[in-house]
């Protein structure tokens, strides 16, 4: 209930208003049915905003650390992703993988819709990052399809370390649903979930015209902390 408040009264008119989204290729959603909504991951905003304008409910996998944050300010936030419906997934240790794909799956069973961005984490430069493969693993496990999702203008009003965003036009733009049934009972294929999720990647690439990176965001993100870290110590 809480979630159809935040959507229908509180938070979704006044995200629509401000932002005034443009929506691009809504027919593609289908009005029932589970399906994977993959995207591409810029600004803290995109949680909001992709809900905002969608018809249907969708469940988003979060980060753990959106439940697990210090004081009131910490307790709030986890109250709210838990009210609107959200997943925690700790992304640390090696069942972190596991663990987001049974959850993800658990979702879809439902018929719902489930949204995930394939790169793992935002974008901290405004590029597109290589997908990883969990995306592949739950289309071809459950057997749906997974339509492309592009936010354009969110990294320019709300990048990584900003905390209020700025109040600007952004598009909300949705392709055309990708059917992997000709890949079905070789999700444990590792060339063929790799070539799914590159075809994922591809799509929303079309859609966000945006630079591709053929690496992982968090290993980049990774060397450049690093990085600070040696300069600052030198």
């Amino acid at each position: 209930m809480f979630y159809n408040v935040l959507k229908y009264v509180l938070l979704g008119p006044l995200l629509r208003l401000l932002f005034r989204p443009r929506i691009e290729g809504l027919e593609h959603i289908p009005e029932e049915g589970a399906a994977i909504v993959a995207g591409n991951h810029l600004s803290f905003s995109d949680h909001f905003l992709m809900p905002a304008i969608l018809k249907r409910r969708i469940t988003f996998l979060a980060k753990a650390e959106y439940f697990t944050g210090p004081g009131l300010k910490g307790r709030l936030t986890a109250a709210f992703f838990r009210s609107a419906g959200q997943i925690p997934v700790d992304r640390s240790g090696q069942d972190a993988g596991r663990a987001a794909i049974r959850e993800g799956l658990g979702v879809l069973s439902k018929g719902e819709l489930l949204g995930i961005y394939p790169e793992g984490t935002r974008s901290h430069d405004g590029r597109l990052y290589k997908g990883k493969v969990g995306v592949a693993v739950m289309a071809l496990r459950a057997g749906v399809p997974v339509i492309p999702c592009a936010m354009v203008g969110t990294f320019e009003i709300q990048p990584p370390g900003q905390t209020l965003p700025k109040i600007k036009r952004v598009t909300v733009r949705f392709g055309e649903p990708l059917d992997f049934s000709r890949y079905a009972g070789l999700e444990d294929e590792k060339a063929i979930l790799r070539a799914v999720t590159d075809e994922i990647m591809y799509a929303v690439l079309e859609l966000s015209g945006q630079e591709y990176v053929d690496r992982y965001a968090a290993e980049v993100k990774a060397e450049l902390e690093a990085a600070k870290k040696a300069g600052r110590r030198s």
